[in-house]
């Protein structure tokens, strides 16, 4: 007999005399006879159970061993098992980089992201300029990522800021897109995402040089909704995308549904020859190509406008003007990065065919920016993001990462703009920034940003007087940037 199984055989057989004496005594008889049966009837079971897991022990059967050692005294001679880990245990994260709910396996994942951003915006010239001096929610998201079987992925934006960016302050959806990874080099994404056109637009918000992007970025859509196909060879060395999307306005948020029956195609390639050379101080170049081509007729619309840093608006198309005929973009585009430098420029040409009443104008707008940062505190610059090397943490020493930045940019109106398209009294024919910043990262998800920027307007040929305040003169803007984002 299992020692085991004798040694839990003696309380039960102990216990059941018990219950048979004071069966038989005059005291018990006067109590509840009923309660008594019922606890003679629970021995009885208990017995049975006992012979039961005996016979299982003798036979060898699976879990019998197991139901035994639950009571079973452990000897100090005898091995004692790890109980290994169920494999089917969630895994949850909470760093940095967000909230992460995944599977055992890591095929399945929910990530939680944020990102607030506080602005201010300050202007050393008052002269008129409309919206002075002013605080600004310019960002606020929460953002979902998600995994299903290691080739599914999704990713949902929602902004509940707006502030600036030439949407309503209701909440919107940036992004809400569908992503199967057939392999590396082929990915299909669909829903809404943004245009894989220009350099500047597709870096994530929450890391780009200055608060603001670039002149240059005026001129390519943010969000567009379709399908593209994209992946990379060589570990990244080269990477595409290629598609068919609705089509956006310069610098617009497309709508959830197409405003004509016209398509653009869309697409971006990106090479890093030297990405591999771990040695070479060419490692971090980049350069690449982005573009988009379509046709759309004057049911949909152009631009609601082009803004400077500190998001005025300083160029509009007349409220009768609609696009008909072919639209293109072209961007070539590079960046650099080695060390604590960093160097990034892009060159973005953008036409339309516009319609205004019966005549039809060929417009090429285009724009440029260059911009250099470099990290004092000795950080590697990436053009995904940094960690300080030395968080600011009062009392320890530690001050964070800290640093500056400079950028030149500039954007020209085609002058066939004038004055069909555009009222030359209250739109800039172009517009030329010079920018300083300096950026204090107290960690990966705590940044402060001091700017200055010098915006000079251009005057369309022959205008003599101005309705719109801004471009009369020169903007002096001082930004600063408090974020939040992990």
């Amino acid at each position: 007999m299992n020692p085991t199984l004798s040694f839990l055989r003696w309380p039960a057989l102990l216990a059941a005399l018990a219950v048979v004496y004071l069966g038989a005594s005059p005291l018990a008889r006067a109590n509840d006879l009923d309660e008594i049966r019922q606890i003679r009837t629970e021995m009885q079971q208990l017995a049975q159970r006992l012979n039961a897991l005996e016979q299982k022990v003798a036979q060898g059967q699976p879990g019998a061993a197991a139901a035994g050692s639950a009571a079973a005294p452990i000897s100090a001679s005898a091995p004692v098992e790890a109980t290994p880990a169920t494999a089917s245990a969630p895994k949850i994260t909470i760093d940095n980089t967000g909230f992460t709910f995944a599977s055992a396996d890591s095929a399945n994942f929910i990530k939680l992201h944020g990102l607030v951003q506080l602005d201010s915006r300050w202007y050393t010239d008052d002269h008129g300029i409309p919206n002075n001096d002013t605080f600004v929610l310019r960002r606020a998201r929460l953002i979902f990522e998600g995994g299903f079987d290691k080739i599914y992925s999704f990713l949902i934006v929602p902004e509940f800021g707006g502030g600036g960016t030439g949407v309503s302050n209701a909440p919107v959806i940036y992004d809400a897109s569908l992503n199967i990874a057939f392999d590396p080099a082929f990915q299909l994404k669909f829903g809404k995402f943004k245009s894989p056109i220009g350099l500047e637009m597709l870096q994530n918000d929450a890391v780009l040089l200055f608060p603001e992007r670039s002149l240059a970025t005026n001129l390519v859509p943010s969000r567009d909704v379709g399908v593209v196909a994209g992946g990379g060879w060589s570990k990244g060395a080269v990477t595409y995308s290629a598609g068919v999307v609705n089509g956006s306005a310069d610098a617009a948020y497309a709508n959830n549904v197409a405003t004509d029956n016209g398509k653009d195609f869309v697409g971006r390639i990106f090479f890093r020859p030297f990405l591999a050379d771990a040695d070479s101080l060419l490692k971090g170049l980049g350069f690449g190509l982005g573009g988009s081509a379509g046709d759309h007729n004057k049911s949909s619309s152009l631009t609601s406008g082009y803004k400077t840093d500190s998001q005025q608006t300083f160029f509009t198309y007349r409220s009768t003007v609609t696009p008909y005929g072919t639209t293109w973009r072209v961007s070539p585009q590079a960046n650099y990065y080695v060390g604590p430098l960093s160097l990034q420029t892009e060159y973005t040409a953008s036409a339309v065919t516009a319609l205004v009443g019966t005549s039809k104008i060929d417009v090429r707008n285009s724009a440029w920016q260059v911009g250099v940062g470099y990290f004092l505190t000795g950080e590697k610059a990436s053009y995904d993001g940094i960690v300080p090397l030395s968080p600011f943490r009062p009392g320890s020493g530690g001050w964070g990462a800290w640093e500056i930045a400079a950028r030149v940019d500039r954007l020209k109106i085609d002058s066939d703009a004038f004055p069909l398209l555009s009222d030359p009294a209250a739109s800039a024919s172009g517009a030329t920034a010079y920018g300083l910043g300096l950026n204090w990262y107290l960690s990966k998800t705590i940044r402060f940003d001091l700017d200055y920027v010098l915006t000079n307007f251009d005057r369309a040929s022959g205008t003599t007087s101005t309705t719109n305040t801004l471009i009369g003169a020169d903007e002096r803007a001082i930004l600063t940037r408090v974020q939040v984002g992990f």
